[in-house]
């Protein structure tokens, strides 16, 4: 075989592998999508329930039927997936989650729906940071101006000095920075554990965590609140599976900005079963967060594309 021929097949596995490599982050992309309308389903789960119960209560009953839908992935593994010599990790990970989820359900039900949800989606700024810090993800300067972008996008729909602060809307602020945590922790246990075993760990040891605060609150469900609280359970463990799988496929600090999506499925969801109005400031601040993800994803596909199809392309230059 000639030098030219290696030549041409050494540029046709490389263009072979650029595609693949598009089409994976295309896959982590989708998936995050998913999770956003899973969590979006979810936060309207916990609005149902409580006209009942007590935020914490909720987050109790959401954790123990996540559980239960989670068990078939034992089933289908087997105990063995269960070994790991990460519990430490787990455990903290875990700890910081149930405060944060705790926070967070708390500001769904004493916060406007989609303001609640809207002002979590701080979580990607911190998150960002902490993947540069932590897990050496490379940030390009375009896709730090797009999650700027987006993050003006949650400020035009909370309209922030239109009203002032109060205490729920610290709690979700709370919420956002610990979220962030514990994505940058999901993208540390990825390396090394199976999505499914990070979501079967998870759900066993939030199970007791959020029982304790819970006994503090109790009075117990009835009726409709039942299908409620379940509901909570399966979408909220349906969301935490599409965001293991994401993560484990893409950076963190790509993925946790397109799942800004959940901000207008979940305004579209209170309009239409709350009747809070989805107001104009709504509806553009929506907009340049579509802009942003799908901006984000384009380079970040063609970047992915670039770096390994053009090797004389040099790192100055894929990280604009």
């Amino acid at each position: 075989m000639s030098a030219g021929d290696d030549r041409g097949s050494s540029a046709s596995s490389a263009a072979l592998a650029g595609r693949r490599a598009g089409r994976e982050l295309w896959r982590a992309v989708g998936l995050m999508v998913c999770s956003a309308a899973m969590f979006a389903s979810m936060a309207v789960m916990i609005r149902l329930a409580s006209s009942e119960l007590h935020a914490f209560e909720i987050a109790f009953f959401r954790n123990l039927f996540g559980l239960a839908f989670a068990l078939p992935l034992l089933a289908h593994h087997g105990l063995g997936i269960l070994k790991t010599d990460k519990q430490h990790l787990y455990i903290g990970r875990c700890l910081i989650g149930i405060v944060s989820m705790l926070c967070g359900f708390y500001a769904i039900v004493h916060l406007p729906l989609a303001k609640a949800v809207t002002i979590s989606y701080s979580t990607p700024l911190f998150v960002t940071i902490l993947a540069v810090l932590f897990l050496g993800e490379v940030v390009r300067a375009r896709r730090w101006t797009a999650v700027a972008l987006g993050f003006i996008g949650v400020l035009v729909i909370m309209r922030p000095g239109a009203e002032a602060f109060d205490g729920n809307t610290l709690v979700a602020l709370t919420a956002a920075v610990l979220s962030a945590i514990v994505a940058i922790s999901i993208k540390v246990l990825s390396r090394t554990e199976k999505p499914d075993a990070i979501v079967l760990w998870t759900t066993m040891l939030w199970v007791p965590m959020s029982l304790v605060p819970a006994l503090f609150v109790w009075t117990g469900p009835s009726g409709w609140t039942w299908l409620w609280v379940a509901g909570a359970g399966f979408f909220g463990t349906a969301g935490h599976m599409f965001w293991t799988r994401a993560l484990k496929r893409g950076d963190a600090s790509l993925l946790t900005p397109i799942s800004f999506m959940q901000v207008p499925f979940v305004a579209l969801l209170a309009w239409w079963l709350f009747d809070e109005t989805v107001t104009a400031w709504t509806a553009a601040g929506a907009a340049i967060i579509f802009a942003a993800n799908a901006y984000i994803a384009h380079r970040e596909a063609r970047n992915a594309s670039r770096a390994i199809t053009d090797a004389e392309i040099s790192p100055e230059t894929q990280k604009r």
